[in-house]
C-alpha cells in the first residue's frame, strides 16, 4: 500500500457535514479537497459518521437515508482502510499495556488505520486524545 498524504478522523467529517458545528468551515474546506488518491479514513469511520449524523442534537433530525448519503460522500472521497484480526489484537494489547480504558480504544484503532495507511498528516478535532494515545505521531496529528 502506498503512503497516503492524509488521514481523516471521524470528527472532521461530522464538522464538515453539520452546518451547526463550530468547526464547520475549516472542516468543509478540507473535506471538499479530499480524494482517494491522497485521502484515507478508517472503515470504522463509516459507522461513526452514520451513528453521529443520526444522533445530532438538531431540531430536524437527520433520517437514516440522509446519513447514508454522508457515508457515501466519505467513501467517494477517501480510500477506506481496514484492519484485520491481528491489527485489532495488537492494538488492544498495546492499549491494555498503556492502561487505556473505555472509548479510547476506538481512537487507538483509528490511529492504527492511520499508521497502516502511512498517512503523512492525521486530521482530527480530538487532538489531545490522539496525542495522548500516540505521542510518537505528534508531528503528524493536526486540526483542519
Amino acid at each position: 500500500m502506498s503512503a497516503a498524504k492524509e488521514f481523516f478522523e471521524t470528527s472532521v467529517f461530522i464538522a464538515a457535514f453539520w452546518k451547526g458545528h463550530p468547526q464547520h468551515e475549516p472542516s468543509l474546506r478540507l473535506v471538499s479537497r479530499a480524494n482517494p488518491e491522497k485521502s484515507t479514513c478508517a472503515a470504522h469511520t463509516l459507522a461513526e459518521v452514520y451513528a453521529a449524523m443520526t444522533a445530532l442534537p438538531v431540531k430536524n433530525v437527520i433520517p437514516p437515508d440522509q446519513a447514508l448519503l454522508f457515508v457515501g460522500e466519505v467513501r467517494s472521497r477517501c480510500r477506506v482502510i481496514t484492519l484485520d484480526d491481528e491489527d485489532y489484537w495488537e492494538t488492544l494489547s498495546i492499549a491494555a499495556s498503556m492502561g487505556f480504558t473505555s472509548g479510547r480504544i476506538y481512537d487507538a484503532l483509528l490511529l492504527r488505520c492511520a499508521r497502516k495507511a502511512k498517512a503523512k498528516t492525521i486530521y482530527t478535532w480530538n487532538y489531545k486524545h490522539f496525542l495522548a494515545i500516540a505521542p510518537d505521531l505528534a508531528t503528524r496529528i493536526k486540526t483542519p
